[in-house]
């Protein structure tokens, strides 16, 4: 597992410290050994992203090929690309204005994942909450949603981990919302 911070993980998971946008040595030394990779970059509350996904993707993605690891999910986010078309008003709003420099920087992040020749399966979740795992989320290329949606880190990364291996949005984007 490649981290900017050790520490905050379980024991027993190997790490290697490392930024992705600058450290791609670091990355060919968290994918070695490994069959797949999950990507989960975020800015967190910050609105200025400096280029984080498409830096970083711009290593991981051929570092990846280099290194035969075929597998590859990413989270990106719920109104990048073809998904906005299915917010509802008041999210679509926020997409275009407070978050668009940090969707169009997803968005080209995403550009280089879908040129490669990887398995990849981009996830685009709702709303993220701190909420527990429920398991009762919805997946799907497009779903029906209203008001402001919303969905947790915990369902979000469980679902992540199962795509890993059952493989059903394999170069495909899937949205996630409860």
């Amino acid at each position: 597992m490649l981290v900017r911070k050790p520490g905050r993980f379980p024991a027993g998971v190997r790490m290697v410290q490392g930024d992705t946008m600058r450290e791609p040595s670091a990355i060919e030394e968290a994918l070695r050994g490994n069959e797949a990779a999950i990507s989960a970059l975020g800015t967190g509350k910050v609105m200025f992203p400096n280029r984080l996904q498409e830096r970083s993707l711009g290593h991981i993605v051929p570092a990846m090929e280099r290194m035969g690891v075929r597998r590859l999910v990413v989270m990106s986010a719920f109104g990048v690309g073809d998904t906005a078309r299915d917010a509802p008003v008041v999210p679509r709003l926020l997409y275009a204005t407070v978050l668009s420099a940090v969707f169009a920087d997803k968005a080209r992040g995403e550009a280089i994942v879908r040129a490669s020749s990887l398995d990849w399966t981009i996830v685009y979740p709702v709303v993220l909450t701190e909420g527990p795992r429920t398991g009762t989320y919805r997946a799907g290329e497009r779903l029906e949603l209203h008001g402001m949606p919303t969905v947790s880190r915990a369902d979000v990364a469980h679902f992540m981990l199962e795509e890993l291996e059952k493989r059903a949005y394999v170069r495909r984007g899937v949205a996630l919302s409860y």
